[in-house]
């Protein structure tokens, strides 16, 4: 049985240290319901201060980078202040895309104030289809008609009169000319009557001679009347195309003319609708076809022949940012933030082997539907999308956005691509969210990031629990309740829950911020208070929901404490071992965390003054934790190696451990086995060890204070509670114990303990039941104490290790002069 030393009973920790409850009079309410509203950010000052400060000011480069662990609410909290601010700020104009009547492959960009751009779209959709009756009722209309036949009439007069003269002069060199069906007859004339060819071959070589003279002189005249003729076609076509495009420019005019007034402050939109004007006057014969039914096949090869989709697309309004209706500024969230959908995409439509496209299939990104506004991003998720992130930057440099395919970003576009013009990206507010890990790297790796993001709106994991933090904690309970449409809590059940935060926490003295995690545990103890037929959620129903959350996530857990209760892992809590000691470890699977008991062992001969870490020799074992080995060594080697060299060789491993080791919280532990395997004092086995130490023998705070208890509680439990057993932890993680009930009462009984240490003497106390010795300057530490055993045991070493030394150098002497010889 442990010898009770003073030690031993000074370090034992209080009962009501091991947990500190929420007393559930201190708050404000019986129950959630009814209970007052809160704004759902607390413990976030800091953060809340950066975003204020981040979205007030504007100048280039302050966009947002809000870093913290996953759950913490940072994009809730962004969208508490984003939401009303923006609704505040002024609504943003509408974005649309022409075709640029010019060069349609590059269309333009208008900006129209809020909800003009929809009605510019529809304006001129009606505009060309009232344009096409309007003109078709023109071009069949009696006005159109009657002008054509005048022209027709006029050139058909001056045709026919130049063929008279033709004829006459024909007829007095006494040839014949006329009109057929086939075209026009000429033929000598012989007392007033053409001549058959028979009766022209009968007449004698010089009259035959006199009439080709004179049919020659009939040729020359027809030339110059055919030439004529093909002038006045030239003047007729010229006229009629004149009449046409004026038939076009009336009818054209009329209807822009009813729409123009509603755009005369816009400069841009004006000078498109007189480019459509002009447009349309020269098209006219495209959109009369167009007016005939032939079917979206006809449609088709019609626009295959012209390379575009015809008139209903050329002069289509693409409506790009429709801000109509809006109540201020957008806040965006995009979840699938690629590079299409931040800088949007243009779309094509294949048919026939061939591919089209026009100003009509630009579709909007995520940068375009928040222009003016807020846009969030997760910066895991845009990092994940190939050109996502450059593309990104490159708006943000550049303040515009520039839709294009992710094809030309790569130079291998086989085709002719748009190359819309590029829209302004205006006063939008870029705000990334993702890990504190993300943020510093893209700090250390990537130039331009602190550049374009220079607000950091750093999250907190936790806040400081007091009175009134408590109050806020529990107001905030019940908005999560109530935005859950959740049954209402009772004042033990929020107390629990309070409880619980402090246990996520780690740390008695804080409340974990983790809201998802909160919201889960409220969401499950409804469930579970509905299983129990209870209309406002209890502690016990709170407690349930802990006890299954623990359990869903406690497979390996139980495992462990399987194998270690059946001694497949081999944990001793009975009895005492010279040079091994119960160390403690945590494992973290997810979100949940258990400790569990692991043997420590040291073993020490005479060497150079060396401590082995056998983990770091075998590459299990990581930096940190080789760290503090080192520290022992330094240790050990300014408390005895003073007067004497350290003439020790010992070696330290974690047992049954199969993979890596990492961390120094087992430091305090190692160093414990190593003074009891140099001093042969053995070491209690009921007792478990947790903490760092320094090289002046200080016992530092570690992290799972609460899990390692809990395991190696489990592990005495059991095997049965003996009274005897207990763990030793730094005294300064005392404020961090938030134990399990189970634990806590079995202290309060007396059947198990928790020591409370500030230093290596204490501990070594307490594990062996010995004084640990007074190890002061000038100090000889007391016959029995763990030092002086240590101490002389290292002095046997250095004797040992000096004869050695003298034996050797006396042989090799003698052998020396033995070869002389």
């Amino acid at each position: 049985m442990p010898t009770t030393t003073p030690t031993r009973a000074a370090t034992r920790v209080a009962p009501e240290e091991l947990y500190r409850p929420c007393d559930p009079a201190t708050l404000p309410f019986d129950s959630t319901a009814g209970a007052a509203d809160t704004p759902g950010i607390i413990g976030q000052d800091r953060a809340v201060e950066a975003v204020r400060f981040g979205i007030e000011i504007r100048r280039e480069g302050y966009n947002l980078y809000a870093l913290g662990p996953h759950g913490v609410g940072k994009q809730s909290l962004l969208r508490q202040f984003l939401d009303p601010r923006a609704a505040k700020e002024t609504t943003p104009s509408d974005w649309c895309y022409v075709t640029n009547l010019e060069d349609p492959l590059r269309p333009r960009a208008l900006e129209l104030p809020p909800g003009m751009g929809a009605r510019l779209r529809d304006d001129l959709k009606n505009a060309i289809t009232a344009l096409r009756g309007l003109m078709r009722a023109a071009f069949q209309g009696d006005e159109y008609r009657t002008k054509k036949l005048r022209l027709v009439a006029r050139f058909k007069e001056r045709e026919e009169a130049a063929f008279a003269v033709v004829q006459e002069r024909a007829k007095q060199r006494s040839i014949a000319l006329a009109r057929s069906d086939t075209g026009l007859v000429v033929a000598p004339l012989h007392d007033g009557a053409p001549m058959h060819e028979a009766e022209f071959e009968k007449l004698p070589a010089a009259e035959r001679e006199r009439y080709k003279e004179r049919l020659e002189q009939v040729s020359h005249d027809l030339q110059a009347f055919f030439a004529q003729v093909h002038e006045w076609t030239q003047e007729s076509r010229a006229a009629f195309e004149e009449l046409d495009r004026t038939t076009a420019a009336d009818s054209a005019r009329t209807v822009l003319d009813r729409i123009r007034p509603s755009y005369e402050q816009l400069p841009e939109v004006m000078k498109h609708l007189a480019a459509v004007e002009t447009d349309v006057v020269s098209r006219a014969a495209e959109l009369l076809e167009e007016s005939e039914d032939g079917g979206f096949e006809a449609a088709f090869r019609r626009a295959l022949q012209r390379g575009s989709l015809g008139t209903t697309h050329r002069y289509a309004v693409n409506l790009l940012i429709d801000n109509a209706g809006g109540k201020g500024a957008p806040v965006v969230y995009e979840d699938n933030p690629t590079h299409a959908n931040l800088i949007g995409r243009i779309d094509s439509v294949s048919q026939l082997g061939a591919t089209i496209t026009d100003s009509t299939m630009i579709r909007a990104g995520a940068l375009h539907r928040a222009r003016g506004g807020y846009l969030l991003l997760d910066v895991l998720d845009v990092l994940r999308e190939p050109f996502a992130w450059d593309s990104l930057k490159r708006a943000i440099r550049s303040r515009q956005v520039r839709t294009e395919p992710l094809g030309r970003v790569l130079g291998i576009t086989p085709t002719l691509p748009l190359e819309p013009e590029p829209i302004p990206l205006g006063e939008t507010k870029i705000i990334l969210i993702g890990e504190r890990t993300l943020y510093y790297l893209l700090s250390a790796y990537d130039h331009d990031f602190l550049e374009l993001f220079k607000v950091m709106v750093d999250f907190e994991d936790n806040m400081d629990r007091g009175p009134e933090s408590q109050r806020l904690y529990a107001q905030l309970i019940a908005s999560l309740a109530t935005k859950e449409q959740l049954r209402p809590l009772d004042r033990t059940a929020v107390a629990r829950v309070i409880e619980r935060a402090a246990r996520i926490a780690g740390d008695a003295e804080k409340l974990s911020v983790h809201m998802r995690r909160m919201a889960d545990l409220l969401r499950e103890a409804d469930y579970w208070a509905v299983n129990a037929g209870h209309e406002i959620v209890s502690a016990a129903d709170v407690q349930a929901a802990i006890d299954a959350q623990e359990r869903r996530a406690g497979r390996l857990r139980e495992r462990i404490r399987e194998a270690t209760r059946r001694q497949t892992l081999v944990v001793e809590t009975t009895g005492a071992r010279v040079g091994q000691v119960n160390g403690l470890s945590v494992i973290t699977l997810g979100e949940e965390s258990f400790g569990h008991p692991t043997r420590i062992t040291a073993r020490a001969r005479m060497g150079k003054g060396e401590v082995v870490d056998i983990e770091r020799e075998v590459d299990l074992g990581g930096p940190i934790h080789s760290k503090g080995v080192l520290i022992l060594t330094g240790f050990l080697g300014s408390l005895y190696a003073t007067r004497v060299p350290l003439s020790l060789k010992a070696s330290l491993v974690f047992e049954q451990s199969y993979g890596g080791v990492e961390g120094d919280s087992a430091s305090l532990a190692e160093l414990c086995a190593l003074l009891s395997a140099i001093g042969e004092i053995p070491i209690e086995q009921s007792l478990a060890v947790t903490g760092s130490v320094d090289q002046h023998g200080r016992v530092q705070a570690i992290g799972g204070v609460n899990e390692k208890i809990e395991g190696f509680f489990d592990a005495c439990s059991d095997r049965g509670l003996t009274g005897d057993q207990g763990v030793l932890i730094p005294k300064s993680n005392v404020k961090h114990l938030m134990l399990r009930k189970d634990v806590v009462e079995a202290v309060v009984d007396g059947r198990f303990h928790v020591h409370a240490v500030e230093n290596v003497d204490q501990a070594i106390e307490i594990l062996t039941g010995r004084p640990a010795g007074d190890t002061s300057a000038g100090a000889v530490p007391e016959p029995g104490s763990v030092h002086a055993a240590v101490e002389a045991r290292l002095l046997a070493f250095a004797n040992d290790a000096r004869s050695f030394m003298k034996d050797e150098s006396t042989d090799r002497k003698a052998d020396s002069g033995s070869t002389t010889r």
